[in-house]
């Protein structure tokens, strides 16, 4: 697979908690964690489950941090 966005890690799945329409995908990266929000028919397409290797791919405009 190939994506244009530059932001591109490899990590494990480490819990998908599905909803109703959505599910949210937490991706751990070393020591970090990535959430993605995703549609249930894309858990469902990808078959993703738990301790899967997936690759994030972040394309944003912005970023923000408060405090």
């Amino acid at each position: 697979m190939k994506l244009s966005a530059r932001n591109q890690f490899q990590g494990t799945v480490t819990r998908i908690n599905e909803g109703q329409a959505m599910a949210e995908v937490t991706v751990k990266v070393g020591t970090l964690e990535f959430v993605a929000a995703i549609t249930e028919g894309s858990v469902k397409n990808m078959g993703l489950k738990v301790n899967d290797s997936v690759t994030v791919a972040v394309k944003a405009t912005e970023v923000m941090v408060g405090k």
